[in-house]
């Protein structure tokens, strides 16, 4: 009879255990008993005092098999102390809150479960009869320290741990089972068009190639390519090849979610078994009404964990594409939190849609995602050019003065530690602002604010016994001061310290001026990282700021699109600050006369709402002047607003109907909502209006990247402004040829695209499409 080889489980003791044994609900106060977490601090206190013959951080390993599977698990053990008189595990858990609750359970099920497994792995190594097993809880404000100790047979510890790896079987099976179909049906996975486009092939090849070796790839892929099918496909077909385990695909905007949902069920169509989550913010995932991740404000939270693991078996079993409606309906059939059920089958799925944030975010990113995993995932990052500013900002940390008076007064007379705490740092604000009373409102400094960075220190500690009570405000301000303390353990000569003053408010940040080495530092441990976008460019720029390194690819694809397709016409008017009052009216006849050359819609991107809504009401007196105030052939107008809801963006988009009876113009920001992720083929766009040359705002922030990129010996002004400036232009005149089939009109306005160094960013089918100049 032919012998079958049973399938390795390979995961770590904490996952397992916690699968098992964690209840309860969830709980968005922090730090409360529920939720343990690994004060580094407090296990160094306590390690720091075991005897000379205990060891500390011990790797522990053990294969366990389980009828068809073979379970092989790992992790290290807090303490190992000799000096007792027979062989004891210690496992260290660490919070804030109040030590009554630990104190009357005798410990926790889920912190006893793992050191028992942690006591069996040490027992079965060693051949030792029987273990001590402790749990040493630490409160991280007062160092108050509860102990625990049982005892246990290597007899009693192995079937209490087989029980354990039989009650996480089930689950193993279903991934098991799933794997199987998933890697036959990628196997037999045709590509899910009947041919190629030009130029991707190249750019699927690259991508596979990238995985293959595991390095990072930089591609520019112009519109037209299908990037999100040609960065897909590839990664899917290394997956079914054992490369990968998992698959990130990040995106900016949920616009270009959508894209990657459409791919992934192009390819199900093709026979594709594949799970896949996309993750949604949690202010619009959420149930209810207000936000609270708390048990007694929202059900959905109370008693998650009793109810998680089925709903995942559930929904694993049934679905392969888990987008929001998907899990929606899953979270409501089984009252779990939307939000957290979508993360939690981010570690179960094959691919996993999401925003930057969750990779690149320390606050955010994936804190389950242990080392083996890590090697065998790929991160594919699309319209790769907003990321480094997004970097920079998730990397940065700020305060302001406000919240802390706020907080100031509402601790008073009820809370003395923590109001002192808050008193210190509002006091830092005050003898800030009267520092900086007579000169600039705004200074960039090197130095780091150690001073500010230990008072916040002292406020975090101050506060952390009050989450689980206060909440609200208090818990808000406890989240910025830690990101505040992140970006404070990040600090080097890459960061600055920018204090600004604005009437009665003051306020700190630690920015992130240059995040090459913390991005390419957070896909180190990923097999490969793949940055892609139709503006990646200079590639030379991007491979810099996000820390490209020699051993990676680049790649740039011509566009598919030919000149003809467009007609380009550059008009040299200044859009500076300082011109622009004059600009008005030139500005708002040109827009006039190409919406009037042929009927359609059309949009004008400027670089500000200021200096939209002024064209906009020139726009609409140069209508009236012409008698088109009740003429049918007046064009519609749309302008953008700031801060627009869902659907009042999705009535904007909806007007550009393809069969209008009249023109339509919509007057839209640069960089905004509609000059990004937006597909509006054929006749749903004919013309396209570009306003100056995208320069972001003059300001502290900017000048100081000027100044640390020149003192890097490269041109600090284009790297700040020029680039940044022109992917704007690029992104917004892209919205203009989608397809083969389409033709349209681009006017380009300001008088520096006649300028060599603004040129050479200027698309070659843009240049070859010039018919004035």
């Amino acid at each position: 009879m032919e012998q079958t080889t049973a399938y390795p489980v390979s995961l770590s003791v904490r996952h397992l255990v916690e699968y098992v044994y964690l209840s309860g609900s969830i709980d968005n106060r922090l730090q409360t008993v529920d939720a343990m977490h690994e004060g580094t601090k407090a296990h160094l206190r306590v390690q720091g005092e075991y005897g000379e013959g205990d060891r500390k951080e011990v790797y522990l390993k053990a294969e366990i098999p389980c009828g068809e599977l073979l379970f092989s698990v790992d992790g290290r053990a807090d303490g190992v102390l000799a000096t007792e008189p027979i062989p004891t595990i210690d496992e260290i858990k660490s919070t804030a809150g109040d030590l009554g609750r630990v104190r009357e359970e005798g410990g926790f099920p889920v912190h006893w479960a793992q050191a028992w497994f942690y006591a069996y792995m040490y027992a079965r190594d060693t051949g030792a009869p029987s273990m001590r097993i402790q749990l040493t809880y630490v409160n991280t404000v007062t160092e108050e320290t509860e102990r625990f100790v049982r005892e246990a047979s290597l007899e009693e510890l192995e079937r209490d741990v087989q029980g354990m790896v039989e009650r996480y079987a089930p689950y193993a099976l279903l991934r098991r089972d799933h794997e199987r179909k998933r890697n036959a049906s990628i196997e037999s996975l045709p590509f899910p068009f009947e041919s190629y486009r030009a130029g991707q092939r190249r750019l699927a090849g690259a991508v596979y190639k990238s995985v293959e070796e595991g390095v990072s790839l930089f591609a520019r892929a112009p519109t037209g390519i299908g990037k999100t099918v040609s960065t897909t496909y590839p990664a899917i077909k290394a997956m079914g090849r054992g490369l990968l385990q998992r698959i990130y695909y990040l995106t900016a905007r949920t616009t270009t979610r959508a894209a990657a949902e459409d791919a992934l069920g192009l390819m199900a169509a093709k026979g594709l078994n594949l799970h896949a989550v996309t993750l949604t913010a949690k202010d619009k995932i959420c149930f209810q009404e207000e936000t609270r991740c708390e048990k007694e404000h929202c059900p959905f939270a109370d008693g998650y964990y009793d109810r998680i693991n089925g709903a995942i078996m559930d929904i694993l079993e049934n679905e392969t594409l888990m987008t929001r409606s998907v899990i929606e309906r899953y979270a409501r059939k089984h009252t779990v939190c939307p939000f957290e059920f979508s993360l939690d089958l981010a570690y179960a799925s094959d691919l996993v849609i999401c925003d930057y944030n969750y990779v690149f975010d320390p606050r955010i990113s994936f804190k389950r995602l242990y080392g083996e995993v890590k090697k065998k995932t790929a991160v594919l990052v699309d319209e790769a050019h907003n990321l480094p500013d997004r970097a920079r900002e998730m990397f940065s940390g700020g305060l302001t003065k406000a919240p802390f008076l706020a907080m100031q007064r509402s601790l008073k007379g009820r809370h003395k530690t923590a109001f002192e705490a808050a008193k210190a740092v509002n006091d830092y604000f005050i003898a800030t602002r009267k520092r900086l009373a007579d000169g600039k409102p705004a200074v960039s400094e090197k130095e780091r604010p150690d001073e500010l960075i230990g008072l916040a220190e002292r406020f975090a500690e101050a506060a952390q016994p009050l989450l689980e009570t206060e909440g609200g405000e208090l818990l808000e301000l406890y989240f910025e001061v830690q990101q505040f303390l992140r970006a404070a353990k990040l600090y080097d000569d890459r960061f600055t310290t920018m204090t600004e003053v604005s009437r009665n408010d003051v306020s700190v940040k630690l920015f992130c001026l240059d995040p090459s080495e913390l991005v390419a530092g957070t896909v180190k441990g990923y097999r490969s990282a793949v940055y892609f976008s139709a503006t990646l460019t200079p590639l030379g720029y991007y491979m810099d700021v996000l820390g490209g390194s020699e051993e990676d690819y680049t790649l740039s694809l011509p566009s598919p699109f030919s000149s003809e397709q467009l007609t380009v016409s550059v008009h040299p008017i200044s859009t500076r600050y300082q011109d622009r009052d004059v600009s008005y009216k030139p500005i708002a006849e040109i827009i006039r006369r190409t919406v009037s050359g042929k009927k359609g819609n059309y949009l004008a991107f400027f670089p500000s709402y200021a200096y939209m809504n002024a064209v906009h009401e020139a726009y609409l007196e140069l209508l009236d002047g012409a008698g088109e105030r009740e003429s049918a052939s007046r064009p519609d107008v749309l302008l953008q607003q700031s801060g627009m809801a869902e659907e009042e963006r999705d009535a904007y988009l909806a007007a550009f109907r393809p069969d209008g009876e009249r023109s339509l113009v919509g007057f839209a920001v640069m960089g905004g909502i509609f000059s990004e992720g937006v597909d509006l083929p054929g006749d749903r766009l004919i013309g396209v209006v570009v306003v100056g040359v995208g320069m972001p705002q003059l300001g502290l922030e900017r000048d100081t990247l000027r100044s640390y990129y020149s003192s890097q010996g490269k041109n600090g002004f284009t790297y700040a402004y020029v680039v940044p400036g022109m992917n704007k232009v690029l992104q917004a005149g892209g919205r203009l040829i989608r397809s083969e089939t389409d033709t349209g009109t681009l006017a380009l306005i300001d008088d520096r695209y006649l300028e060599s160094g603004y040129r050479q960013l200027l698309p070659e089918e843009w240049l070859g499409a010039v018919k004035n100049d």
